[in-house]
């Protein structure tokens, strides 16, 4: 009995040091997008160099995350519910490096936009990144709680994001045509407002690993709507 104990004992502490993992690494995602918008507000690219550089403790806390759920599962041979909380932290360390990613990706344009722009676009994409960083915040939140039902109201707030990314593209392509000038400046915008919806897919991915794990079942298949779809990647 006392080793039966000993090994559950284990397995929780393993779990444990899992979810903090994925904790953390979401919390450095996180603030890696807050902080990538704001380098770009203000055309710092001091700020917009050091997330480049930090993304790689990302990494490493990936391949920890990872290592740690292989070790967990060749081990300890989870079942059921376990087993569905060991390969959603695998899959959603993956998801979490990829959010970091496109952080890094809207820092690496900051230099290249010109700091006096005064492309009227730019003024929105602050708010479009608070509503990514809430969903990545409230899924993170999600998984931590093993709550589905707060899975779920993130996900209903991707339409909100992808609503936000068609906006602005119909604006500054219309930008560009009575701008040519600015076609250059406007094209990384153009890329940054997509590194922000693609974050908000990914958080809704992980919101619907999070409700498997908890639930055993999918989450019903979401309308994406029919302009992002051709849009997306």
């Amino acid at each position: 009995m006392a080793t039966y104990e000993h090994t559950i004992k284990v397995f929780d502490d393993e779990i444990g040091q899992l979810r903090g993992l994925i904790a953390q690494m979401g919390g450095l995602a996180e603030q890696a997008i807050g902080d990538a918008i704001e380098a770009l507000k203000r055309h710092d690219l001091e700020t917009a160099a050091e997330i480049v550089r930090n993304d790689k403790k990302i990494d490493q806390l990936e391949v920890q995350a990872e290592e740690l759920a292989v070790r967990i599962i060749a081990l300890r041979a989870p079942l059921a519910d376990d087993l569905r909380d060991v390969v959603a932290a695998l899959k959603i360390a993956g998801v979490i490096e990829r959010i970091a990613d496109y952080a890094k990706n809207i820092a690496k344009r900051t230099p290249l936009i010109d700091s006096h722009s005064e492309i009227e676009p730019l003024s929105v994409l602050p708010a479009m990144a608070a509503l990514a960083i809430e969903m990545v915040h409230d899924v993170l939140d999600a998984f931590a709680a093993r709550d589905p039902e707060a899975a779920q109201q993130v996900c209903a707030r991707d339409r909100a994001v992808d609503d936000f990314y068609n906006s602005l593209f119909r604006v500054l392509v219309t930008h560009m045509m009575e701008n040519p000038a600015t076609i250059g400046q406007v094209t990384h915008l153009l890329f940054i407002a997509k590194n922000l919806e693609r974050i908000g897919d990914h958080a809704t991915n992980i919101a619907e690993m999070v409700y498997f794990a908890a639930t055993g079942t999918h989450m019903a298949e979401r309308d994406r709507g029919a302009f992002v779809t051709r849009q997306g990647e």
